[in-house]
């Protein structure tokens, strides 16, 4: 009988432990718009834990969304938007390090409602590394059929491009000697090779689709999907949509922040 109830112990805690560990975290985001409850993925850790840390430090407390574009998203999470006059332009401030991306895609994608991390562009961040504190909550707009299967043949080609730089960096000594020499000839001829071989190597492939519920997402309730697979989506709005909408109908200045501060608190439910 003892020995029954240790074993049922242990199991029970073990479902306890399990449990926890998958238990999704909640944090609240208030604005004079409203409050949005979101839901941070177990999926992107280094994402989740950064943003709980940020918010339990207070860090986002009286930050602004800073950029808000109607139809696509409202932006914030600027260190240096805290308290800023109407003159100063925001955007580039930061706590000094780069999160790397955490791309869980299909499963997380660009829906109305998605918490995702800004970042700098492929120049300068091929890695797509994520900010180590400004996010973004979209909006975007539903769209139909034909513009989502617009998107599934972009997906091809953007694969295409990312292959034809990988081809190009592996043949980069090459280049610069062709470059060096001033030699155009050589480049095209190089260029038609690279060309030939992705044109062999993609041959019969189509565009990534879309799953079924992905697809009935973006066209009733909407998104941005082009930013799939770009930016690191690490969490949802479960309540409040409305909040989104209210805050991106605000009117902005050139530079789209708005002419009326949208501050923000950021609280981590237990």
């Amino acid at each position: 009988m003892k020995k029954y109830l240790i074993v049922s112990f242990l199991m029970t805690l073990f479902f306890m432990t399990v449990n926890a560990e998958n238990k999704e975290t909640m944090v609240l985001i208030t604005t004079d718009y409203g409050k949005m409850k979101v839901k941070l993925y177990n999926e992107t850790p280094q994402h989740r834990d950064n943003f709980i840390k940020l918010a339990q430090k207070g860090f986002y407390d009286g930050l602004l969304f800073h950029r808000v574009i109607k139809g696509f998203m409202i932006q914030g999470g600027d260190p240096d938007s805290k308290n800023a006059p109407a003159s100063k332009q925001l955007g580039a401030g930061d706590v000094g390090y780069t999160i790397p991306a955490e791309f869980v895609y299909p499963q997380y994608y660009h829906k109305k409602g998605a918490l995702a991390a800004a970042r700098q562009g492929d120049q300068v961040n091929p890695e797509k590394r994520s900010s180590g504190c400004q996010f973004y909550i979209v909006q975007g707009d539903k769209m139909d059929d034909s513009k989502l299967n617009q998107m599934e043949n972009m997906s091809i080609n953007k694969a295409k491009e990312a292959r034809f730089y990988q081809i190009v960096g592996e043949r980069n000594e090459e280049v610069k000697k062709l470059r060096m020499a001033r030699d155009q000839e050589g480049l095209q001829k190089l260029q038609a090779e690279i060309v030939a071989q992705l044109d062999k190597e993609f041959e019969g492939k189509s565009g990534d689709k879309m799953p079924a519920q992905m697809r009935e997402d973006y066209k009733k309730l909407g998104g941005t999907p082009f930013l799939d697979k770009e930016y690191t989506v690490f969490g949802e709005v479960v309540e409040g949509l409305e909040v989104i909408d209210a805050i991106a109908a605000v009117k902005t200045a050139p530079g789209d922040r708005p002419l009326q501060d949208v501050k923000m608190k950021v609280e981590v439910l237990k």
